[in-house]
């Protein structure tokens, strides 16, 4: 069973991914960007989510500190979804090198597939 990583200081987001992926993936969950590197070395993810709104380290600011971290050896190479508040957002998301990202209110299926598509890049 593969660990997906999520931040979010949400509940709501968290209970959406839980119920999406955590029947074939352990969910760990912190509340707040700043935790997720911390995470990254304790639990060793094959999956990071990452909510672009959280409370005091933002989404995309967790994804480029992941990205500085695996450029410097830190950390190995770690596979990224940032969950967007809008369309307009995916320029941010592409900036911050994540792997893939999906825009609010999530569809389960979509976040599933999203999920699948980003783990098997990772093995390719």
């Amino acid at each position: 069973m593969s660990t997906v990583l999520l931040a979010t200081a949400a509940d709501h987001v968290h209970d959406d991914i839980e119920a999406a992926l955590g029947g074939d993936h352990h969910v760990v969950r912190v509340r707040g960007g700043s935790e997720v590197l911390d995470a990254v070395h304790d639990n060793e993810p094959d999956l990071v989510v990452l909510d672009l709104q959280i409370g005091n380290m933002g989404g995309l600011a967790a994804c480029m500190d992941l990205r500085l971290e695996q450029r410097a050896g830190r950390i190995p190479l770690q596979r990224v979804v940032v969950l967007l508040d809008r369309d307009a957002d995916v320029f941010l998301a592409r900036q911050a090198e994540a792997d893939a990202w999906m825009v609010k209110p999530l569809d389960p299926l979509a976040l599933r597939r999203t999920a699948a598509e980003t783990l098997a890049a990772a093995t390719a």
